[in-house]
């Protein structure tokens, strides 16, 4: 029997109700990414999902591993400390980092029909759709890119269900097994009207990369010998110690489902859902600095990371007088992420001449916070007829609170009693983002075959931001919360649209075309205002000649930026429905484009606007049945993003032309130059093969993946980046099913491939300051070989 998606073929995702009854044929495979449940055949966008079966199968527990499965995506696994980086089509301008980020706007993700940017476990999830290509007039959050959906199981008011799961494994370069225990649990309270539903797991990822260059005693060890390298054994004894796999992941996630069914025509659904992730390092190396290894980590300090999540909301469905089915959403979501790192090479690279001091060496400790409530309400048409319609409002208030502080441990230029944490800059910044919106979409059969669908969407935001920040080694208060905040206002309203039509030939073969336009909100950078007037500014030029980290008037906010995309598609089942076969090309106009830069005064990262880009290419998918119980499937897509106009003064390096470190500038990004954090080329293929065996069935599957080459940065070939070499992996599982039992032999990166998946900044930062070597760059590194066994048991 056929079930769920294999790995990522557009719109190949079943619901669960159909499930049991699926034929080989496929018939019953339905998506809901339009808002409305039809079959594959009759969803004329451009939808890849991954099924239930597929996401155990492969392993796949959060959104860092979809990329492997969904043609056009690409996501960097940097590690537990943040969500990760998503590109979807290659629309990111950005440099990639090798930490990630924990949020991010230009793709919508959501976990049912609430938008947040989260990883929460892909723990009882009935599947993952990806929608490529902007959705706004479908769904409430703007998307620039596409929307990720993640579809959870809901309660089930008629039965008792019960599932518990359970691995162990080990991870070459690491000392220690890993594991991951989960349960689910679903309780009918009130037979066919009250059921409670809750799922719960607890993962633990020894980690593979070790620190062997900790400080013994912040600010009375030395970090480095006079001369240095190389460093000899009895230096390193009296300064130096070592902490191995750092890198580990500890995360306790739940989500818990209260439904409350009266009949078909009336539900709500209360969610509450909780996940904490800790670690104690980055998934990065040191480049090699000092004669680090691949898996080891040049940083003085340790840089734990410990995140946050709680989700609470509403969702209510309801018939509106067999007009329209009703879907009102209500959500609130608060993010906290507290971290500290290795903060020396950052002064550095500003060259304020701490180093002067043998024993220099710095930390910082950032918290973060994000509070965000939104209201979403659809009408979903269901009279019936050749036109349909959806029709909805969207409310989304954004908070975000940063602390930021720089430690400088025992330094003799600060007065211990007067700064007795050895503060060197302190800062805060908070901001607020609105958005309203008015979406919808109207389609119309001119024939039975041939539909047209017609979107829009007016949207409208605000934005606010106020901070401060002090300067206490040169006498400024510790608390910049002592000044009056400084800040400012921004905001925007607009238009998108969206055009689509497709034909279906027959049952088995359908072609589509999209003409639409995505947008994506700006916002206020996480840097403090400089003061007015800027003090020590003998020219007047914004620039200043102290030490000071803020943002100018014109670098406070960055605008929205769009982008008007073309697709056109085709979809086929072939040789009586034994190849499946899913192919579409897109061209993507980009304009305004949000870019990473820095700030005049301090060269804090912030994001601003400017240029144009194209993004061109095609994305392909099939499925192959040769034999009953052999399935060979596989994906492939080719993204080709680059710059369409210069921008002049945008990517910031280090001069080459002085001596590092020294005075930073900036160069221009010139047309032609290719967007940094997506692959060209990237794809995968598989087999399962399944046969009885006894009183079950024996189910093996191998999948190799493939990601192409990636660059770092806009212009990497002048600006110092990277040209990423491409990879290819591969995974394998061996389980027998007894229906409510299984067990399973699994192993991913088979064969140990090593791989730089993201760097942390540019070979610009990469030199001798007064003799001291800095440890700027690093390398994030991929999950070495990983092999274990799994249990499930069903009730």
């Amino acid at each position: 029997m056929f079930t769920n998606a294999v790995l990522a073929m557009p719109a190949l995702a079943q619901d669960l109700s159909a499930a049991a009854d699926a034929g080989d044929d496929g018939e019953s495979i339905i998506v809901t990414g339009t808002r409305r449940s039809t079959t594959i055949m009759e969803t004329p966008i451009n939808i890849a999902a991954v099924g239930a079966e597929e996401i155990a199968r492969q392993r796949i527990q959060d959104v860092r591993d979809l990329a492997d499965f969904t043609p056009g995506l690409t996501i960097s696994d940097t590690g537990p400390g943040t969500t990760g980086a998503i590109v979807l089509r290659g629309l990111s301008a950005s440099d990639v980092d090798a930490t990630g980020v924990n949020y991010d706007d230009s793709v919508g993700v959501y976990l049912g029909e609430v938008p947040l940017y989260y990883d929460f476990k892909l723990l009882d999830i009935n599947r993952v759709e990806t929608l490529l290509g902007p959705q706004g007039t479908l769904y409430g959050l703007g998307t620039l890119a596409g929307a990720i959906r993640y579809i959870p199981n809901r309660p089930n008011v008629a039965d008792f269900e019960a599932e518990a799961h359970g691995s162990f494994y080990g991870k070459s370069h690491g000392s220690k097994p890993g594991y991951q225990a989960d349960a689910v649990i679903n309780i009918p309270i009130a037979r066919d009207h009250i059921a409670f539903r809750s799922a719960t797991g607890y993962y633990y990822d020894p980690g593979f990369i070790d620190y062997p260059l900790l400080l013994q005693e912040p600010g009375v060890s030395l970090p480095q010998a006079e001369g240095s390298p190389p460093i000899t054994d009895d230096f390193y004894a009296a300064n130096l110690t070592s902490r191995k796999d750092l890198n580990f992941e500890k995360t306790f996630t739940t989500r818990n489902q209260l439904l409350f069914y009266v009949d078909d025509d009336f539900s709500a659904t209360v969610t509450y859902a909780f996940q904490r992730t800790k670690t104690d390092g980055a998934q990065s190396n040191g480049a090699g600095v000092f004669g680090t290894g691949r898996y080891e980590n040049a940083s003085r300090y340790i840089e734990p990371v410990n995140r946050r999540a709680h989700l609470v909301s509403l969702e209510i469905n309801a018939n509106v007088f067999d007009i329209a089915d009703l879907v009102a959403t209500t959500a609130y979501t608060d993010v906290k992420s507290d971290s500290q790192g290795d903060n020396t090479d950052l002064l550095l690279d500003l060259d304020y001449d701490y180093e002067t001091f043998p024993a220099f060496s710095s930390w910082n400790e950032n918290h973060t916070r994000r509070k965000q409530y939104n209201q979403e309400i659809r009408l979903v048409s269901r009279h019936g007829g050749p036109f349909s319609w959806v029709l909805g409002g969207f409310y989304n208030e954004n908070r975000y609170a940063s602390d930021y502080a720089e430690h400088l441990p025992n330094h003799p230029w600060v007065d211990a009693e007067t700064n007795p944490e050895y503060l060197e800059y302190v800062s805060y910044t908070r901001s607020k983002v609105t958005e309203q919106a008015v979406f919808g979409e109207g389609s119309f059969k001119i024939t039975p075959d041939w539909q047209v669908t017609a979107g829009a969407r007016y949207f409208k935001y605000a934005s606010t931001i106020a901070g401060a920040q002090t300067l206490p080694i040169l006498g400024d208060p510790l608390d910049p919360r002592d000044l009056t905040p400084r800040g400012g206002n921004a905001g925007k309203s607009g238009w998108v649209w969206k055009f689509n039509s497709s034909y279906k030939f027959n049952e088995d073969l359908m072609v589509y075309a999209t003409y639409s336009k995505g947008y994506r909100i700006g916002g206020p950078n996480s840097v403090a205002p400089c003061p007015d007037p800027l003090p020590n500014d003998p020219d007047g030029d914004g620039k200043n000649n102290t030490q000071i980290i803020c943002a100018l008037a014109n670098e406070i906010q960055y605008g929205p930026d769009s982008t008007k995309n073309i697709e056109v598609g085709i979809r086929a089942q072939l040789f009586d429905r034994k190849l499946t076969f899913n192919f579409d090309v897109f061209q993507v106009k980009w304009q305004g484009l949000q870019v990473d830069s820095a700030t005049l005064n301090g060269i804090a990262g912030i994001t601003v606007n400017g240029g144009g880009a194209k993004s061109e290419g095609f994305e392909s998918s099939f499925q192959l049945r040769p034999l009953p119980r052999l399935s060979i499937q596989g994906t492939y897509s080719y993204t080709d993003a680059k710059l369409t106009e210069d921008v002049p003064g945008i990517i910031p390096v280090n001069d080459p032309a002085g001596t590092y470190p020294s005075d930073a500038i900036t160069i221009a990004a010139l047309s032609g130059d290719r967007l940094p954090g997506s692959a060209k080329n990237s794809g995968s293929l598989g087999a399962t093969y399944t046969m009885p065996l006894m009183d079950g069935s024996l189910m093996a599957n191998w999948t190799a993946t493939y990601r192409g080459s990636i660059v770092t940065r806009l212009g990497w070939d002048r600006a110092y980046g990277d040209k990423l070499p491409g990879y290819v992996m591969h995974r394998a599982s061996l389980t027998y099913d007894m229906d409510r039992y299984s067990i399973s032999l699994f192993a991913n990166n088979i064969f140990d491939k090593y791989a730089v998946v993201s760097v942390a900044n540019d070979r610009s930062r990469v030199g001798l300051n007064d003799g001291v070597l800095l440890r700027y760059y690093q390398q994030t590194v991929a999950n070495p070989r990983t092999f274990g066994i799994e249990g499930r048991i069903k009730y």
